[in-house]
Formats: C-alpha cells, structure tokens, sequence
C-alpha cells in the first residue's frame, strides 16, 4: 500500500512558477506509475501528466504540454511538478495519483491535493 500525500500548492501571479511534490510512503513507489490530475471548482477532474516507474516514459496533457515538467526520485519517494509560466486556468486542487498500471485515468492510490490559485 502507498500513501501519498501533496505540497507545494499556493497562490501565484499568471506567468509565476511553482513546485508541486507528492511524497510517499510504501516501498512500492519505485515500482508504480505515477501521476498528476486536477480538478478545478465545478469542472471534473482532469488528467495532467504521468511518468513511469524509470521515468522513461511520459505524457502529458495537451494543455499543459511545454510549461509543466513531471519527475520523480524514486530514492526519496516523491514525485514533482515543476509548472512555469502558470495560467488562471490552470487554478485546480491538483492530486498526485500511483499504481502499477500506467494510465491517464484509474489509479489505485490518491492524495489528499493541494490548492493552486493562479491570479489575472
């Protein structure tokens, strides 16, 4: 079992960069996929990126491609998302997911998320 658990949200200004980590706990991490959604107020919950357990493989959302990069360090069991040049529309409690099948949907595993607010 793993559990997961975000950091690093806040409020930014449109066009500021922030850290997201997700640490873990369970020995399993290194072996899971992992990856970020978020859900913004009154919208479903979205897809954003996902890496795999080497990270040698990833994807990432069209509308997020070229400013959010996903990573991971298996040693210290946490992923992260580095996300540049933020975009009001990208405010959304963001959650980190993991499980042993990489997907952009199902995961065994959630966080609790973490509030972004990006400000116009």
């Amino acid at each position: 079992q793993v559990q997961l658990v975000e950091s690093g949200g806040g409020l930014v200004q449109a066009g500021d960069s922030l850290r997201l980590s997700c640490a873990a706990s369970g020995r399993a991490f290194s072996t899971y996929a992992m990856a970020w959604f978020r859900q913004a107020p009154g919208k479903e919950r979205e897809f954003v990126a996902v890496l795999d357990w080497s990270s040698t493989s990833w994807y990432y959302a069209v509308s997020v491609k070229g400013r959010f990069t996903i990573s991971r360090d298996n040693a210290e069991k946490t992923l992260y998302l580095q996300m540049n040049n933020l975009k009001p529309e990208d405010t959304a409690i963001y959650y980190c997911a993991g499980g042993s099948t990489y997907s952009t949907k199902d995961y065994a595993y959630w966080g609790q998320g973490t509030q972004v607010t990006v400000s116009s």
